[in-house]
């Protein structure tokens, strides 16, 4: 029955992938879109492709990552977590993106997972072993951290970028850096397949390690290139509407802020996948990076009842998935028995 509940989570996680790439798609494109650097056909392909290239890099990264995360109970028990955490994270995703605002997938998976283990604690069998662990490095700290570093960096360097181009017509320094944001958003989605690529691949571990059909030093290629192909598919397919959050509703930005917002974060992403072997949210890098680049303005373009309403969304996330996954967990587990 492990095996078979094993393949299950894969399919849920395919789903978490899937989902992932059609709602983050926006974190790579939404920018270069609105600032008519790339048509939106042709952004999709180019955020597909460097996911796909991101996920397929972020292999000897992700057995780190799932090697250092947490500890799942062997058996039925961690499968049922794994399942209750993973449906938890889809459900909210799948609003969250209903409403048309962006948030953390990583956030609601843990979110999830600590859900599920506590509801697994109730009913008398084990929990998420290093919970306390990832509830501060992986949602209070980067909650906290990523988005304000983001901010003030993307704000900060507006000053210097548009003091180099005092001299250059606007309408020069737009088109440079039209061209500059096609690799900008390329090295966006690059850093988006490395962090969220480990994700999925590491969630799939745990549930092969916990079925007893692999251990934890061993990284089938078929998980790399399943997470692979679902977060491109997804990516292919394209949520639009937090793109259009990014885009127009959040704050405007012209073409040399896009780029600084993009760059910055891309730089983020990389340095906590490959650096720290830190998982960071791009979502909320890239959000942040956007609302500051866009604020440094000597006009006000800042929607802060968006700005409000996707911080609530954001402190919302770990509390909802957790409480979802608690309730699925406790469904779940007379199967774990």
């Amino acid at each position: 029955m492990a095996v078979a509940f094993f393949a299950l989570v894969v399919v849920l996680a395919a789903g978490f992938a899937f989902l992932n790439g059609f709602r983050d798609v926006s974190t790579a494109v939404a920018l270069s879109v609105r600032t008519r650097a790339l048509t939106p056909s042709v952004a999709v392909v180019l955020a597909a492709v460097f996911n796909f290239a991101g996920v397929l890099l972020s292999g000897g990264f992700a057995l780190v990552f799932s090697q250092s995360w947490v500890v799942l109970p062997s058996g039925m028990n961690g499968l049922t977590m794994l399942a209750a955490g993973l449906c938890s994270a889809i459900l909210w995703g799948i609003y969250a993106w209903w409403r048309g605002v962006p948030l953390s997938s990583t956030h609601a998976l843990v979110g999830g997972l600590v859900g599920a283990g506590a509801a697994s604690a109730v009913m008398g069998g084990s929990s998420v072993n290093g919970v306390d662990g990832i509830l501060l490095a992986q949602v209070v700290l980067p909650l906290l951290l990523s988005p304000v570093i983001a901010f003030l960096g993307a704000y900060l360097l507006v000053w210097p970028v548009t003091w180099a181009a005092r001299y250059t017509q606007p309408d020069v320094v737009h088109g440079r850096f039209r061209h500059a944001q096609s690799v900008s958003a390329a090295a966006v989605a690059l850093g988006h397949g490395l962090q969220d690529g480990q994700r999925t691949v590491a969630v799939i571990l745990l549930g092969a390690v916990a079925a007893g059909v692999s251990d934890s030093s061993d990284l089938p290629l078929w998980v790399i290139l399943l997470t692979a192909v679902m977060l491109t598919a997804g990516t292919l397919c394209g949520g639009w509407r937090i793109s259009y959050t990014l885009g127009y509703k959040l704050t405007r930005v012209d073409p040399m802020r896009g780029f600084i917002a993009q760059s910055l974060t891309s730089l983020m992403l990389f340095i906590g996948a490959i650096g720290l072997h830190l998982p960071l949210s791009t979502t909320h890098t890239v959000t942040s990076a956007v609302l500051g680049a866009g604020t440094n303005q000597n006009f006000s373009v800042t929607n802060r009842r968006m700005v409000l309403r996707i911080l609530g969304f954001w402190v919302a996330t770990p509390i909802v998935t957790a409480a979802v996954a608690f309730v699925l967990g406790l469904a779940l587990s007379p199967l774990s028995h």
